[in-house]
């Protein structure tokens, strides 16, 4: 196998950490949302879950021009955040992780939701019964009996995130260095004379990367029940 160039390497270091921060960020939210969807009755309940799924069937590039309204320099959220804090989305490396995240997280709350409404809650009402509070109920029962399905979430969230083009080209633009990451890069390879090999060589990382993924995603749900300790 020849080589990454300079530019491969660059292009999929960013797409790694794209990804990789989307998923931090997104990933205590989406359990706190999936536990509440799971467990909680709550005005507005079916609104709010419309909200998060929306991503989901709405075409990428409408939800990258929406996040390009709402955290655009000139946009409500933006300019609240530059003006606070100095910090600018648009165009960085930062926003691509924004869009990410958005478009992976209705994965993320569908795997854990899933994973939290197949718990047997019995076994949390006896370890109340038996004296735990609430939080040590949810770090030593619901917590780790939901794992599979945060991992499993976890993954399938990285993955989408790996592979987002509309949302991020739409509200970061793709600059060189900056927004590029892998679907990016071998969109602009594609306009370019010459620049099939490349493209076929980002597109099997691509692949690769994607198919790993997905693995180890269904690794996680075949594997459910040895997690929970199931005989």
């Amino acid at each position: 196998m020849l080589a990454l160039s300079d530019a491969e390497l660059e292009v999929l270091w960013l797409s790694l950490r794209v990804s990789t921060v989307a998923v931090a960020a997104s990933l205590p939210v989406a359990v706190a949302l999936a536990i509440a969807f799971a467990r909680r009755d709550f005005p507005g309940k079916r609104l709010a879950e419309g909200v998060v799924y929306l991503p989901l069937v709405l075409p990428p590039v409408v939800t990258g021009y929406v996040l390009l309204l709402l955290l655009g320099r000139n946009g409500p959220l933006g300019e609240a955040l530059y003006d606070a804090f100095g910090v600018t989305l648009a165009f960085r490396w930062t926003g691509a992780a924004v869009a990410a995240a958005v478009m992976g997280f209705p994965l993320m709350v569908r795997a854990i939701r899933l994973s939290v409404e197949a718990i047997d809650r019995r076994l949390e009402r006896a370890a109340r019964t038996l004296g735990a509070g609430r939080a040590r109920v949810f770090f030593t029962i619901t917590l780790p009996l939901a794992l599979p399905g945060i991992l499993a979430g976890t993954v399938l969230s990285f993955g989408r995130s790996l592979g987002e083009f509309g949302a991020t080209i739409t509200f970061v633009s793709n600059i060189p260095g900056e927004t590029r990451t892998l679907p990016l890069a071998i969109y602009a390879l594609t306009q370019v004379p010459g620049g099939d090999v490349e493209a076929l060589r980002l597109v099997a990382i691509s692949v690769a990367l994607s198919l790993l993924a997905l693995l180890g995603s269904e690794w996680l749900g075949r594997h459910a029940a040895l997690w929970r300790g199931a005989p």
